[in-house]
């Protein structure tokens, strides 16, 4: 962007805090605009035929949310969910369209984000039809520490409840509370309360590529 478009788009965006637990949109919403998360995470989910919640990404610091559905005009094919407190910046459409109309280098740019998205998507779908329940919890944990990193004491800084993990991994909550405990009698894990501990890291890559 210029220096012109993006003062124009700092004077329209607005600060928003959404908690923990509240909905930045749901499915099938229409938006004015797209968000750009300054703190924070979200989970980005799809809702079965059969009612469950498949987590199909997790939003972070600088993520940009909604702007397929903004540029589409179509209503959102996923929902937003804080999972801790969050900060996020609300972009207006209307700044986003006409810049895109203007400025053929923030189109491309665009463009590129939203292939980087439908290549995670296609990551998803290999990963949940050629891999293992076991094989997606390991890689779970590994992706959690990858790219939240743990706390002082060694637990992974980003906790999800054991439903939400077993919606990441595309599994029923009963098994992702029976893997989680195998996985701490094989000495892979530790746990406290919800707070996962990787404890043998080669181990759980081991077992996410199959060895």
């Amino acid at each position: 962007m210029t220096k012109d478009e993006l003062k124009k788009v700092s004077d329209a965006k607005v600060y928003k805090k959404i908690k923990k637990g509240d909905p930045l949109f749901e499915e099938g919403q229409k938006l004015d605009g797209v968000f750009c998360v300054r703190d924070g995470v979200s989970k980005l989910s799809k809702l079965s035929t059969n009612g469950k919640d498949q987590v199909v990404k997790l939003a972070t610091k600088g993520s940009v949310i909604g702007q397929r559905s903004v540029i589409a005009e179509e209503h959102t094919n996923l929902s937003a969910v804080a999972v801790n407190d969050m900060e996020v910046c609300f972009v207006p459409k209307e700044n986003i369209l006409s810049t895109l109309q203007r400025n053929p280098d923030f189109a491309v740019e665009v463009l590129r984000h939203m292939a980087h998205d439908l290549k995670e998507a296609d990551d998803v779908i290999v990963n949940m039809s050629q891999k293992t329940v076991k094989q997606r919890v390991a890689e779970a944990f590994l992706y959690l520490k990858q790219n939240f990193g743990e706390d002082k004491n060694g637990f992974l800084r980003l906790t999800l409840s054991r439903e939400d993990i077993a919606n990441v991994v595309g599994t029923a909550t009963e098994s992702c509370i029976r893997i989680i405990s195998e996985f701490k009698k094989k000495g892979f894990i530790d746990t406290s309360g919800k707070k996962i501990k990787i404890a043998d890291e080669r181990g759980l890559k081991d077992l996410a590529q199959g060895f």
